[in-house]
C-alpha cells in the first residue's frame, strides 16, 4: 500500500520533540512521536548527519534504515560544540516540549545544556535522556551500547543453545527496548505537566532517566525473583521455554515450525492432532506442572509427528486444532503475508532521492487518532533555514552561521 498521509492531525499533534540522538535508541524514540503526530526537530552535524544515513544495505548512497528512522522527522544542521550551536539550541528549546538525547553522561553539562540550565528557558520541558547505564551509578561513564545492555539485563545469556556460545537476537532490541521506555516515559511526563497545572503556562516537566541495560532488565520475566526465591539461574534453553510444555521449534520435512501447546485445553488438541489420544487423557498431563515432568516425552511425540509432515500440511493440521502455531519468518515471507497486507504493515513511499521502497507500517494502531508517515526522511539540513527562520533568526544571523559551519 502507497501510504504518505494527507492528515496534520494526531495524537500528538501540537508537540514540539527536539531530538539530538543519533543511530538507533534516541532515533527509534523520536520516530515514534513523530508517527503519531509530534513536530520532530532532528539536530545533525553539519556536512556528515547521523551515522545512521550510512549504515547497513545503501541506495543512492544512503541507508534504506533512513528512511524508517527519520520518517515524519524535520532535519536541522547544527554544531553543538560550539558556542553559537549551543545558542541556537537554546533558543529552539524556549519553544519545545520534549528534548531527547543520548549522549554519554555529563556532555550536554558540559555544553551547558543540562535539565538544570535548560528549564530555565523553559520550565515546562521534558528532557528524555538515554545512556548505556543511566545518569548516575558508578558505570554511568561508562560507553554503552545495545548489545552490552543486552548482557548486562540478563537476554544474551539466555540466547543460545544449551552449551553454546550466546548469540545475538538479531535486531538492536536493547536499543529499541531503551527507546519505547523513552516513549513511555515522555508520555507519561506530558500527561503530568498538562494534567497538574502549576503556572500560568501549565505544569512544569521532567527528567526521563532511561538506562539501556535496565530496559532490557524490565523484560526478563521471573528471572530475579525465581533467583531470589529458588537460588535458581535460568540457563539457555533455545527455542524452547523452560517450565512452560509444550513450547518449542519443531522439524517438519522443510524446515521447521513453531508449535505453542501450553495451555491444559490447547495441549489436549494438540495431543489429538497429532494422533495421541493417550497423551490428551493422562491425569499426569492435564496441568502444565504434570508436563514440565514429561517434557522430554512430549517434545519427542510432537517431533516424530512433525517430521512426517510437510510445513504446510503440518499447519494446516494444528490450525484445524485451534493450536497456536506458525512458520518461521524470513523477511521474504513477512513481504508476502495477506495478514501484513490486510493490516497495513507493509507500506511504500517514495523517498526523497525518487525510487520507491516497502517500509514497516504504524503501530500501534488508534482507533480515533491514527498515526501514519505525512513526509519521508529529510535530507541532510533540509530544514534548517525554514526551521531557524521559524525560532526568529534573520537570513543574515544564518548566513554567518553557515560560514562559520555552526549550520
Amino acid at each position: 500500500m502507497t501510504a504518505i498521509s494527507t492528515s496534520t492531525s494526531g495524537p500528538l499533534a501540537g508537540v514540539r520533540v527536539i531530538e539530538l540522538g543519533q543511530l538507533i535508541a534516541g532515533p527509534f524514540c523520536g520516530k515514534t512521536l513523530a508517527d503519531f503526530g509530534a513536530e520532530v526537530i532532528k539536530i545533525e552535524p553539519p556536512g556528515k548527519g547521523d551515522p545512521l544515513r550510512k549504515w547497513r544495505l545503501l541506495k543512492d548512497g544512503n541507508s534504506v534504515w533512513w528512511e524508517v528512522q527519520s520518517r515524519n522527522k524535520q532535519s536541522v544542521t547544527l554544531d553543538l560544540t560550539q558556542r553559537e550551536g549551543q545558542d541556537v539550541l537554546r533558543l529552539l528549546v524556549k519553544e519545545a516540549d520534549v528534548l531527547i538525547e543520548n549522549f554519554r553522561p555529563g556532555k550536554m553539562e558540559e555544553w551547558g545544556l543540562g535539565y538544570e540550565d535548560l528549564k530555565k528557558l523553559n520550565p515546562r520541558l521534558v528532557m528524555a535522556r538515554i545512556s548505556g547505564y543511566g545518569q548516575d551509578g558508578p558505570y554511568r561513564d561508562r560507553p554503552g551500547f545495545g548489545i552490552i545492555a543486552e548482557s548486562m539485563g540478563g537476554l544474551r545469556y539466555l540466547t543460545a543453545e544449551p552449551g553454546r556460545v550466546p548469540v545475538r537476537v538479531g535486531v538492536s532490541i536493547g536499543d529499541t527496548l531503551a527507546a519505547l521506555h523513552g516513549v513511555i516515559g515522555i508520555l507519561m511526563a506530558l500527561y503530568h505537566r498538562d494534567r497538574n497545572h502549576r503556572d500560568a503556562r501549565g505544569g512544569v516537566g521532567q527528567v526521563i532517566d532511561i538506562a539501556l541495560y535496565e530496559s532490557v532488565f524490565n523484560c526478563m520475566e521471573s528471572l530475579l525473583p525465581e533467583y531470589s526465591a529458588f537460588n535458581v539461574v535460568r540457563e539457555a534453553a533455545g527455542s524452547a521455554l523452560p517450565g512452560i510444555v509444550p513450547s518449542n521449534a519443531y522439524p517438519c520435512k522443510d524446515g521447521w515450525i513453531l508449535i505453542g501447546g501450553n495451555g491444559d485445553g490447547i495441549f489436549k488438541r494438540l495431543m489429538k492432532a497429532i494422533g495421541r489420544e493417550d497423551y490428551a487423557a493422562s491425569p499426569d498431563m492435564a496441568g502444565n506442572d504434570g508436563r514440565v515432568k514429561r517434557v522430554a516425552d512430549i517434545d519427542g511425540a510432537i517431533t516424530a509427528w512433525t517430521q512426517s509432515q510437510d510445513k504446510v500440511v503440518a499447519l494446516k493440521i494444528l490450525a484445524d486444532h485451534d493450536v497456536p502455531s506458525g512458520a518461521i519468518y524470513s523477511v521474504a515471507d513477512i513481504a508476502a503475508d495477506a495478514q501484513y497486507r490486510a493490516r497495513e504493515m507493509i507500506l511504500n513511499i517514495t523517498t526523497r532521492d525518487g525510487y520507491a521502497v516497502d517500509v514497516p507500517g504504524i503501530v500501534p494502531k488508534l482507533s480515533v487518532t491514527p498515526g501514519g508517515i505525512r513526509c519521508t526522511a529529510p535530507r541532510l539540513g533540509e530544514d534548517t533555514v525554514s526551521v531557524l527562520q521559524r525560532a526568529g533568526l534573520k537570513a543574515e544571523t544564518l548566513a554567518d552561521l553557515r560560514a562559520k559551519g555552526v549550520i
